[in-house]
């Protein structure tokens, strides 16, 4: 499990009776949340329980109906489309399916946040310093010029991810990063989830459904069920959970 943190640092995410429907589907109903600087947090739920929707919610990919959402001091509901794309520079996605484009090698996905967001680092850093040490993070150096098509599902992932460390961000939130991955692969990639958090101190979310990614990287967890967060703990706390909606996770 990674270390835990003193909860007196810095809240960067605080979500406070977040409510989210998508026509007469509710699906967030009061949902809360609190992130600490250099923590993570483990959300599990069953599939279509609002886990994907919550983190699109925190990134401004989605708009809420109510409810309080501030990420780094910002209500994200409050920002026009401008300042959300500046605090998306803060932030790293780690989609499900990695989201690489199939047309650029390993190196020009790399170099694409770097075109886009030219001022992110300032003016002295050296794109090609900034791609070989995120790709040497990640345990990939020597992919650099290979295509997409040429990496394994599991290579993908930490290329991805790759790709999110290379701004610096301050808050990853992963979506699924074990998803499709055999559970040796897996395991490795929550270890890098684990070294990530350490080399860089930053906070992070894990959606997942993969108990072993949980317990191996979060230091609390939240069970997301009926739109809420009906239960939160560490993983060996919510293990001793006499609970039905607690237990089918940790059986």
């Amino acid at each position: 499990m990674a270390t835990v943190v003193n909860h007196n640092e810095s809240t960067v995410i605080e979500i406070e009776n977040l409510h989210k429907a998508f026509g007469g589907n509710k699906v967030l109903k009061g949902f809360n949340l609190t992130l600490q600087a250099g923590e993570t947090l483990a959300v599990m739920g069953k599939s279509g329980s609002g886990k994907s929707v919550l983190i699109k919610c925190i990134i401004g990919l989605e708009n809420i109906d109510r409810g309080k959402l501030m990420v780094l001091n910002h209500e994200v509901p409050q920002l026009n489309r401008k300042q959300l794309d500046e605090l998306r520079t803060d932030i790293g996605f780690q989609f499900q399916g990695s989201a690489l484009y199939d047309s650029m090698t390993v190196r020009e996905n790399l170099e694409f946040p770097l075109r886009r967001h030219p001022d992110k680092l300032g003016t002295d850093y050296h794109p090609d310093k900034l791609v070989n040490e995120a790709l040497d993070d990640v345990g990939l150096l020597h992919a650099i010029d290979m295509m997409p098509s040429e990496l394994s599902g599991g290579m993908k992932k930490r290329i991805a991810l790759a790709r999110t460390l290379i701004m610096r961000p301050k808050i990853i939130l992963y979506d699924e990063p074990t998803s499709g991955l055999d559970p040796i692969t897996g395991k490795e990639i929550s270890a890098l989830i684990n070294a990530i958090q350490e080399r860089y101190h930053t906070a992070a979310i894990v959606i997942t459904h993969d108990l072993a990614c949980a317990r191996m990287t979060s230091n609390r967890m939240i069970i997301l069920h009926d739109g809420k967060n009906y239960a939160e703990a560490t993983y060996h706390e919510l293990a001793q959970v006499d609970d039905p909606n607690v237990k089918a996770f940790f059986t």
